[in-house]
């Protein structure tokens, strides 16, 4: 008598397929719900003011060019140090000495001298009188200076995020319950948050140091303006 008999690759394959389609559907489960995203913006004042300048120098030697940096420099830090802006707020950026050239049809490529670079970031948190004490470091570091930008920007934003994130989260309820209505559904638990946040101010370009016939002029302003703060959430509610 034959037996029969049948391939235990075949009952594998059988068997492999019955948690296959569990987990799909358990997927599928935990993944349906509604999606909406609410976003809220608040307007503050900037209470902080930052400071990109460049300190550059042509010499006739390295040692020359390096020298005259470091002196605008100190003179530069002394200054902002007199008006309080502490140390910790004052951060070099960067610091070069390299060739430089010049050409012409004439004679080509001629040496023009070293020069020497070093940029600052600096943060002034005497937002009110930030005019007055970039003069004052301008002044100080000469005409070796160059203002590459000013920014007022907010550093406490604590605050303001909160204030955001509610108006945020407000919205987003308030779609996600519109959605209910509309399509006739309950809305049940959160399955999940997420969030990104944001702010912007735009930098002032373009402060140039002032001349000896201008010293009289009054110091310069920084308008602070108002600045952009936004919490953005996306959330899904599970559906009964």
């Amino acid at each position: 008598m034959m037996k029969r008999l049948i391939p235990a690759t075949v009952f594998a394959t059988a068997l492999a397929l019955i948690p296959v389609g569990v987990g799909v559907q358990s997927a599928s489960a935990a993944t349906s719900g509604v999606s909406v995203q609410g976003t809220g913006t608040v307007k503050v004042v900037p209470d902080t003011v930052r400071l990109n300048a460049t300190i550059s120098f042509v010499g006739a030697t390295n040692s020359a060019a390096s020298k005259a940096v470091s002196t605008s420099a100190a003179a530069f830090r002394a200054a902002l140090k007199e008006k309080k802006v502490a140390t910790k707020d004052i951060q070099s950026q960067n610091l070069t000495i390299y060739p430089e050239y010049t050409w012409t049809q004439e004679k080509g490529q001629e040496l023009k001298g070293y020069r020497a670079s070093q940029s600052f970031t600096v943060l002034v948190r005497d937002e009110a009188n930030a005019g007055a004490i970039i003069d004052a470091s301008v002044d100080a570091a000469g005409d070796n200076i160059q203002v590459t930008s000013v920014s007022p920007i907010v550093l406490d934003i604590d605050d303001a995020q909160d204030a955001a994130r509610e108006k945020a989260v407000a919205k987003a309820k308030k779609k996600a319950a519109a959605y209910a209505k509309l399509f006739d559904f309950d809305l049940g638990k959160i399955l999940w948050v997420s969030e990104t946040s944001s702010s912007y101010s735009p930098p002032i370009f373009g402060l140039a140091k002032a001349s000896v016939a201008d010293a009289a002029a009054p110091p310069t302003e920084i308008d602070l303006g108002e600045q952009d703060v936004s919490v953005t959430v996306d959330v899904r509610w599970a559906i009964k």
